[in-house]
């Protein structure tokens, strides 16, 4: 129970308040959403007498009130919109904020979960980055629309247009060069394609306006480039002096006011493993970048999350059946952008090929359940992985699943021999 709960519903341009009827003559109230009245808002819960608020996750609006509202101690719990439907009947704001108000004063919601301050500094910027990332790639396709409208196939002759060889021959098109041959000159030696072939590709109709477009998009992807490398460089000076609180790691010891004179190479991989204690890159299907989202999105510690089937569920990565007179019901599936969900899922993908006990998990998934299933449920049990990783700080041990290959193989030749004795023969192993 929290008899100094309030509840609080977020707007644009408007936030409604409301706190225990016993606190104040008007315990729901209005505000405007300048910072001025923002102040003035967590002015009057302190009057109240309050120490927690629920408020509802909307949009970016929340963020502001969240910081002003956790800087005056005020214990802030930022809950789901699924968690919160009021019963049917007339709807708004100043019954919304009553109803999270009662909700979170007798103990029935539950908090969302959000990393410490400092890693949600790099996730805001890593979340900008992927904005920028996509926003680079429209104008890809901008190049692409402009080339095709001057029927020149370049860009499905070499493998990027963004490349070395793509670049220098949109480039010298912007300039006003034309000649197919000279163009088809610029060809790197990597290229795979003859250089007869990138001349065949280059004989188009270039029409003015289309050049411009071409011009234009290039100009475009470039700025894009070097915002993303902005961006980077903003990431990497964050990550360097992100201290995990263990005392047994110690930041970079550059800081990020003085730079020296031969600076060394970013090393995302030492970074990631100072700050979980352990090196994640051993696990099949992580690789740094991926490790670096997650890091983003989670944090260093996992200790919000008491048992990993908690975090699974958060990840939503596992089923959320019921129960109902003794049968199992089906829960609908959850429809949420988990991005750390996302790289677990990207992770699962990418052990098609791997030659490992994970890799062969995912085949047999895969061709047992097809693929989505399989994805699934890889990344759950690399989820699981993780979680006892950054729990424990052991490295990641192959050996532990040499038992598990070893009991799959029996298994498969009991089946081998089985089919064979139905059919009337006798397997014998092979010595050679």
């Amino acid at each position: 129970m929290r008899p100094n709960a309030a509840g609080i519903d977020i707007g644009a341009t408007e936030i409604f308040v409301a706190v225990p009827a016993d606190r104040d003559s008007d315990s729901v109230r209005s505000f405007p959403s300048f910072t001025e009245d923002l102040h003035r808002l967590a002015d009057w819960l302190q009057t109240c007498r309050v120490d927690t608020v629920a408020m509802e996750s909307t949009g970016v609006y929340w963020i502001p009130l969240f910081q002003i509202l956790e800087a005056r101690g005020i214990e802030v719990h930022l809950v789901n919109a699924q968690h919160v439907h009021h019963v049917p009947g007339r709807k708004s704001d100043v019954l919304d904020c009553q109803w999270l108000q009662y909700l979170h004063s007798v103990g029935l919601l539950k908090a969302s979960f959000r990393p410490e301050q400092a890693v949600c500094e790099i996730r805001s910027l890593m979340r900008h980055r992927e904005s920028l990332v996509e926003m680079a790639s429209v104008h890809v396709q901008h190049m692409h629309k402009a080339l095709d409208q001057m029927n020149l196939q370049i860009h499905h002759v070499i493998s990027d247009i963004t490349g070395v060889t793509g670049l220098a021959i949109v480039d010298a098109i912007a300039d006003g060069q034309t000649n197919p041959k000279q163009l088809a000159a610029l060809r790197d030696y990597r290229i795979k394609a003859s250089e007869q072939t990138v001349t065949k590709s280059l004989v188009g109709t270039y029409r003015r306006e289309h050049i411009f477009t071409l011009k234009q998009s290039r100009t475009a992807y470039r700025h894009y480039q070097q915002l993303i490398a902005d961006c980077d460089r903003e990431i990497q000076q964050r990550i360097e002096t992100f201290d995990n609180g263990d005392p047994g790691s110690s930041p970079s010891a550059s800081s990020p006011d003085s730079t020296p004179s031969n600076p060394l190479p970013f090393d995302l991989k030492s970074h990631l493993e100072r700050i979980f204690g352990v090196d994640l890159t051993a696990i099949p299907g992580f690789q740094c970048l991926r490790i670096q989202t997650l890091f983003s999105e989670l944090g260093a510690s996992l200790t919000r999350f008491s048992t990993v089937d908690s975090f699974s569920s958060w990840l939503n990565l596992c089923p959320k059946d019921g129960f109902s007179a003794g049968r199992r019901i089906r829960a609908t599936k959850n429809k949420t952008r988990n991005r750390a969900a996302q790289a677990f899922r990207l992770a699962a993908v990418s052990l098609q090929n791997n030659q490992s006990y994970l890799g062969d998990y995912y085949r047999k998934q895969r061709a047992r359940h097809g693929a989505p299933k399989a994805i699934k449920n890889t990344a759950h049990k690399l989820a699981r992985i993780f979680y006892r990783l950054v729990t424990t700080r052991q490295p990641y041990d192959q050996s532990v699943f040499l038992k598990l290959e070893r009991r799959n193989q029996q298994r498969r030749v009991h089946k081998l021999q089985s089919l064979a004795k139905q059919m009337g023969y006798n397997l014998v192993p092979s010595h050679t």
